[in-house]
């Protein structure tokens, strides 16, 4: 199957959502003077080099180019790295990631396993003797060491190269120093796992034993000849890594930080900083219990400074929690049926805003992610804004409708911006409230423009967007494509041109095409995302509210529905065509979580509770048992289910046993294996014809064959 060269599927797939070339990972230095950052070279350039802008002058240069630096050499990636890529679902190659000192002088990052350190003001880049494979390296603060990680052992070298030496090795092959472990990294937002001293003479360092965890193993049945992936699952109700964290000096001299880890057994964040002792965020297994605590790094003995408990569960926050610079807690909270920011033991936020992540904490504020709350003066639908809270009040830094977001330092605002009207991201840098400079984006152009309307469906004012073909004169019903995630951690209405680019593709294919975020996705208030407590099939009952309410507006043909969807929404898509018969008339189910007994322990049991305990939380929300099957024998809607034989974050197995439910059932359905593919698909002709596979079903199934 193929296409023009210049058609969407494969300009989409070549630069892989329109991503590559758009400036990303931004670091301001502390006196404001430079920003640091990762760009590719061109729409289509996968390898990501290292740039600063001189604010002053509002020059760039390159600080450090992966293909020189080794040499026109291709990437040679570790297992462990490609593991870590897969985690935080990075496609990119070069410099995929960096750290730097305090003073935002040295940077060091890994490339092919090697370590190189990179002068920012100087524009020097070289490579530093290290055993490998090199992984996650960090300078001190004083930028006169840099730590990373290499075969499960915690190593220092100095800035120049000199005394490179191990602080902390595995002494089994079931240990590793200084990583996160699979559920931290997958479920947590934790990647990392050692953190330096503000006084640059320990670290923290977090010690992995995943011997607990039950062994899986991933095959390519493409290559029969390839021994099988070995690796460490913890599915939900088995066991988990057993984690512990050490204050360890570049002495070598090693204290054991302790904590009622039995109790709080996830390390979920932590914080260190001149402003305050080290902070830990330890959660219980449950979730529904969470302990903030303070580290004395001499003794590695803990006091509590915050507790917290919730009958449904306890969400996780990126900046949180913190010390501001005069020694107060900054948290986020639900309280009062909000989600707002606290300082010390005052929310400064109330109903009006739903706080998402803390950017950055200053003497005179605290800037903060948020969209609009429940009780907002006016609803908007799909926004994300960059906000300043203090005291006195909120103010908005972002002004035009959209997501937008922000990095700071040294009285400089990195304000990236995405907004309906304009494709990719916009990056200005400010100061004092006006723009500085710009930070030019080589991400191609898709060369259209989604004709989407942003709304709110039924009585529980659903978020939907809903996208028309673009040639489309009004006059017909048009069949139905559904296009969710529909669950946690996966907001898809968004104010913001490129999220609508593959739904805008299908509708003009002749698609009416809808996007509703319902119950348990992000962004509206803490009820609307714990409402699938113990319950994801109520994610289904928001999308056919959507579905029905938005027919009595837009022209929906309602006898030719479909769904597709992805993970979270794939599973959905499944259990719409096997529940909902009667709405949904085909669906297509990529890499769905069939069986929710075989994902993670962290998400899992965060929703469906543990398995022993609730196990008819896990029957209700499966496809593969008799609930799952359990809907009128006729009609059998049409099923493609396409599954990544590579994935090792929903594994292939949910997929065949999917199919041999159905089978069983004698239902009839399509099953699309992607040999070599894992969760993410970064391989252009795979992605490319996806969608063209995905189009030619829909078509079918639906009676639209030759319309």
């Amino acid at each position: 199957m193929t296409t023009e060269p210049d058609s969407f599927p494969r300009r989409h797939a070549r630069t892989q959502r329109f991503t590559l070339g758009a400036p990303r990972s931004f670091t301001v230095a502390p006196d404001g003077s430079r920003v640091v950052f990762l760009r590719s070279g061109s729409g289509t350039d996968r390898a990501s080099s290292l740039w600063v802008l001189d604010t002053e002058q509002g020059r760039e240069r390159v600080a450090a180019d992966p293909r020189s630096l080794l040499g026109g050499a291709s990437e040679d990636l570790s297992p462990e790295e490609r593991a870590r890529r897969e985690r935080s679902r990075e496609g990119g190659a070069g410099i995929v990631g960096y750290a730097t000192d305090k003073a935002v002088e040295l940077a060091s990052f890994a490339l092919s396993g090697r370590l190189f350190a990179a002068e920012l003001q100087a524009g020097t880049a070289r490579e530093l003797p290290a055993p490998g494979p090199v992984i996650d390296p960090r300078p001190a603060p004083d930028g006169r060491h840099i730590a990373y990680v290499a075969q499960g052992a915690l190593r220092v070298v100095g800035a120049e190269g000199d005394g490179d030496r191990a602080l902390a090795e595995p002494d089994s092959e079931n240990v590793s120093y200084g990583l996160a472990e699979f559920i931290a990294a997958e479920e947590m937002d934790r990647s990392r796992g050692f953190w330096w001293a503000p006084e640059s003479d320990r670290l923290l360092v977090a010690r992995v034993d995943d011997t607990p965890v039950q062994r899986w193993w991933i095959s390519d049945p493409a290559h029969p000849e390839r021994e099988p992936q070995r690796v460490a699952y913890p599915a939900a109700g088995t066991g988990n890594a057993d984690v512990r964290l050490f204050v360890i000096g570049l002495d070598g001299m090693r204290t054991e930080v302790a904590w009622d880890r039995a109790r709080y057994p996830y390390l979920a964040r932590v914080h260190w900083s001149a402003a305050g002792a080290p902070l830990l965020l330890v959660q219980a297994r449950d979730q529904r219990g969470q302990l903030i605590l303070a580290v004395d790094p001499e003794s590695g003995a803990t006091r509590m400074v915050h507790a917290d408990e919730d009958r449904t569960w306890l969400d996780l926050f990126p900046g949180v929690p913190c010390w501001s610079p005069a020694g107060q807690l900054v948290r986020i909270a639900d309280e009062g049926g909000a989600r707002v920011l606290a300082v010390g033991d005052r929310p400064l936020t109330g109903a009006q805003l739903h706080v998402r992540a803390v950017l950055d904490v200053s003497d005179h504020d605290v800037l903060v992610s948020a969209s609009a709350g429940e009780e907002a003066a006016e609803a908007e639908t799909g926004q994300v804004h960059v906000y300043r809270v203090n005291e006195l009040g909120v103010e908005r830094v972002s002004q035009e409708p959209g997501v937008h977001a922000a990095v700071r330092a040294g009285g400089v605002i990195v304000l990236v911006s995405a907004t309906l009207d304009r494709p990719g991201s916009r990056v200005r840098v400010l100061r004092g409230g006006k723009a500085i400079a710009t930070v030019p984006s080589y991400a191609e152009d898709p060369g259209m423009s989604p004709r989407v309307t942003l709304t709110e469906g039924g009585a529980r004012r659903i978020p939907c967007a809903v996208l028309m073909p673009r040639d489309y004169a009004g006059d017909t019903p048009l069949p139905v494509l559904m296009d969710p995630y529909g669950g946690p951690h996966g907001q898809r209405v968004l104010a913001a041109h490129n999220p609508y680019l593959t739904s805008q593709w299908f509708a003009d294919q002749g698609f009416a095409v809808i996007v509703a975020d319902g119950r348990g996705t992000p962004g509206r208030s803490p009820a609307w995302e714990k409402g699938i407590h113990h319950d994801f099939t109520l994610s289904l009952d928001d999308q056919v509210e959507a579905l029905q309410d938005l027919a009595k507006r837009y022209p929906l043909d309602l006898n030719r529905v479909a769904i597709r969807g992805w993970s979270f929404g794939g599973w959905l898509a499944g259990l719409a065509v096997l529940r909902r018969p009667d709405v949904f008339h085909a669906g297509i189910a990529g890499a769905p979580v069939t069986d929710w007994r075989l994902y993670d322990t962290h998400y899992t049991e965060r929703y469906l509770g543990d398995p022993a305990r609730h196990p008819e939380s896990y029957a209700g929300s499966s496809l593969v048992t008799a609930d799952g099957l359990s809907s009128p024998a006729e009609p059998h809607r049409p099923l493609m289910v396409v599954h990544g034989l590579a994935d090792d974050n929903v594994v292939v197995a949910h997929a065949l046993r999917l199919s041999s439910a159905l089978l069983a059932a004698g239902r009839p359905h399509e099953v699309l294996p992607l040999s070599g593919v894992t969760h993410i698909t970064p391989q252009e002709q795979v992605a490319e014809n996806l969608l063209l596979l995905q189009v030619d079903f829909l078509k079918r199934s639906l009676g639209l064959t030759g319309s």
